[in-house]
Formats: structure tokens, C-alpha cells, sequence
């Protein structure tokens, strides 16, 4: 069997904006989470070390003005500009290296599933699917999904599914391919009516030589497990058989728990590892396994990040781990160290079911089940799918 690739090492957690929410803390443990119960030394899985972007690879989707100003910023800590030195995207020392560190890891975990040396591949740093062409945006400097999608296309990919599970809309990613039928992109999220980046509504259904290509389902706020998971399976498995992508990349960001202090979705982690173990099921019936997945936001540094992507970490290598598995002394004791105010749960899961009922329309919906109709409509006629058929 192919093996499933693992892109890391702790260069990685350079991409460091300083006294910030995107803590490289939620790397480490995770990366020593998944260690600590043996899932990166599973027989077949393989860990590589990446190596940066080039230029020629960042220029496939960003500015060449964009690229010289984040070179610039990278020495000084005063310069202001393309979105840099803001509260948001701070500048920090050595920020193009680190940077493009984050984005070749995602090139490389592309590049190995599409080569077929790997049948599934991982950067859990990735993910930082806010950055824009020609701006910095929501803690994002380079736009790693971007950049490996438009490697794959190089590479001669017809047909990309990008699903996107963060709280907040894969703008970034959208944009750049909002006009080309080569790229479907589907997030779930947090209304844009309550969260940041106000983009992401349901009639954003891609461009004029892409009809469909954008799919957008906005939640409101307070969505638990059960709606949450009915959304996904209302809108997203229907999408993607109907595109009968070649290869499908996920962007998983945790900040959809309801310990995250930057959204307000409530789920657990136990609906994360559903969605995840959804996705591989999806990227088996229609990708012959092709699954590149990323990382992405999450805030709850120590509560929940490392939990959901360990579980991440074991869908993508492997087996998936039991929810009722504890987490190791060692690793609550480096978590205690980290992060001495946060007590670290004692298990994988949050001791939550997970289930859901299957959307079905009607006329007296409740708020998620209007978003999902509100998607369905807008984007399902596209595909050729009739939206107010639960079977589509």
C-alpha cells in the first residue's frame, strides 16, 4: 500500500506572529499528542521534511509586488503595508522564510499524493487559506492551499475539490479560483453577518466561466454537533459527486469547537473527527484515495487543537484513534508546561455522540436548516442536482 506522508519538522513553528492567537504552541502539541500514542510511527507512514517554496511556486497565485513587500517586511519590524503590520498579520522576523516554509510543506504533501508516492498526505501548519493575492489577511502571509492547488493544475489536475471546515470562510482560497471550473471549493462557516471576513454567503457561486464552482453553507452562530453535521452531509457529499473530483483537499481548521475563543459554533471534538473520517470516506468513493489535508485555524491552543488534529493525524495515516483513549501524562505535563493556566483534558473526546439527523425540507425550518436550503439552492441547480431532494 502507498503510504501516507506526514510533512514535518520544528522549522515549521517559525511561522511565529508573536503574542498572538495563532500560537505555534498548538503545533507542538499536537505533533507530540500524535507521537505520544504512536501515530507518527505507524508502519505506513512516512515523515518528510519539507522544503520552502520557491518564488516560481509563490507567483503562481500571489503578486510578484506582494512577494517583494513580505521580503521587505521580514527585516523590519516598522514596515506597514499589504495588509503587514497589522494586529492581525504582525510582521516577524525572517517572515518570508517562514512563510514559504509553511506553503512548500503543502506543495510537497500535493505533489507526493498526485505523483501517487503517497496515497494521503498531511501539513497540519497549512491551511492559511486567508491570504489574497496581493495582501496579507487573517493571520496568512502566504496562501499555501492556493499555492499546491496551482501546482496540481501545473501538474495537469482537471478537476480539484477544496472543502473547507475552518469557522470562517475560505476566502482566500475562493478568490484565487473563483473563475475556473478546474477548482470546486466548498467551506462551511460561520455566517459572514457575524464573523470575520464577511464574505461567503450562499449566492457566491463562482465565476462566469465557472458556474458552481464556489459552494458556500453560512451557519449561524450557536450551530452544535448535530447541525453542524447535518449541513455537511446535506451539501457537501452531493457537490463532490457530482464534480467527481481527482484528487480532494481539505482544509481543517478546529476553531469550530465550542472552546474556541474566536467564533461561536459549539461543536466538539467528537463531530471534528466525524468530519474528518467523512472526508476520507468521500476522498476513497471518488479520489481512489487522494487526499491532501492542511491544518488551519484553532485557538483553543491546549483544549482542543491538539485533540482534533491528533485525531486528524491517525484518519489521514491510518486507523482512527478511539475517542475514549486519555491522553498521556507526558503530554499533559508539557501541555501544564506550556500553558500552566489550562488544564489539559484527560481524554480524546468530549463525551458527545456525534449524530445527527439527515436534512430534510420542509417549511417550519430551524436557522441551520434555512442556511442549508438557502445552499442548496443557490448552488445545487448548477450541478444538476434538484435542491429540495434530501436524496441529491
Amino acid at each position: 500500500m502507498r503510504p501516507a506522508v506526514v510533512l514535518w519538522d520544528e522549522g515549521l513553528l517559525s511561522y511565529n506572529l508573536g503574542d498572538h492567537p495563532l500560537d505555534p504552541v498548538r503545533l507542538e502539541l499536537t505533533m507530540a499528542l500524535a507521537g505520544a500514542l504512536g501515530v507518527l510511527e505507524r508502519p505506513d507512514v512516512r515523515m518528510v521534511k519539507p522544503e520552502p517554496a520557491d518564488d516560481a511556486a509563490l507567483l503562481r497565485v500571489h503578486d510578484a509586488a506582494y512577494l517583494e513587500a513580505v521580503k521587505a517586511a521580514s527585516g523590519d519590524p516598522f514596515y506597514t503595508g499589504c495588509g503587514l503590520g497589522t494586529p492581525d498579520n504582525p510582521v516577524f522576523d525572517r517572515m518570508h522564510e517562514a512563510s514559504a516554509h509553511v506553503a512548500g510543506a503543502t506543495l510537497q504533501a500535493a505533489e507526493l499524493v498526485w505523483s501517487g508516492e503517497a496515497r494521503r498526505a498531511i501539513n497540519i501548519a497549512g491551511g492559511l487559506h486567508h491570504a489574497m493575492a496581493d495582501r496579507a489577511a487573517g493571520f496568512c502571509v502566504y496562501n499555501d492551499p492556493a499555492v499546491a492547488i496551482a501546482r496540481l493544475l501545473d501538474l495537469g489536475a482537471e478537476r480539484i475539490a477544496y472543502v473547507d471546515v475552518d469557522v470562517h470562510h475560505g476566502d482566500g482560497v475562493q478568490e484565487l479560483f473563483y473563475d475556473d471550473p478546474r477548482v470546486l471549493t466548498i467551506s462551511l462557516h460561520e455566517t459572514p453577518l457575524a464573523l470575520f471576513p464577511g464574505t461567503g454567503f450562499p449566492d457566491e457561486t463562482g465565476g462566469p466561466n465557472a458556474p458552481g464552482s464556489a459552494v458556500n453553507v453560512a451557519l449561524p452562530p450557536g450551530v452544535a454537533d448535530a447541525e453542524w453535521l447535518r449541513a455537511f452531509h446535506a451539501v457537501v457529499p452531493g457537490v463532490l459527486r457530482a464534480y467527481r473530483p481527482q484528487v480532494l483537499f481539505t482544509q481543517c481548521g478546529a476553531d469550530t469547537h465550542r472552546l474556541d475563543p474566536l467564533a461561536d459554533l459549539r461543536l466538539s471534538v467528537d463531530a471534528q473527527r466525524a468530519s474528518y473520517l467523512a472526508l476520507r470516506d468521500l476522498a476513497e468513493e471518488l479520489c481512489d484515495g487522494r487526499w491532501v489535508a492542511t491544518g488551519g485555524g484553532g485557538y483553543a491552543l491546549v483544549e482542543a487543537v491538539p485533540r482534533a488534529w491528533t485525531h486528524l493525524l491517525a484518519i489521514v495515516t491510518g486507523d482512527p484513534l478511539d475517542p475514549a483513549v486519555g491522553t498521556p501524562l507526558s503530554w499533559r505535563e508539557l501541555a501544564r508546561a506550556r500553558r500552566p493556566r489550562i488544564t489539559p483534558p484527560l481524554r480524546l473526546t468530549d463525551d458527545c455522540p456525534a449524530g445527527y439527523e439527515p436534512w430534510q425540507p420542509g417549511e417550519d425550518l430551524d436557522p441551520a436548516d434555512r442556511a442549508i436550503l438557502a445552499t442548496r439552492r443557490a448552488v445545487y441547480p448548477l450541478h444538476g442536482l434538484d435542491p429540495d431532494d434530501p436524496r441529491d
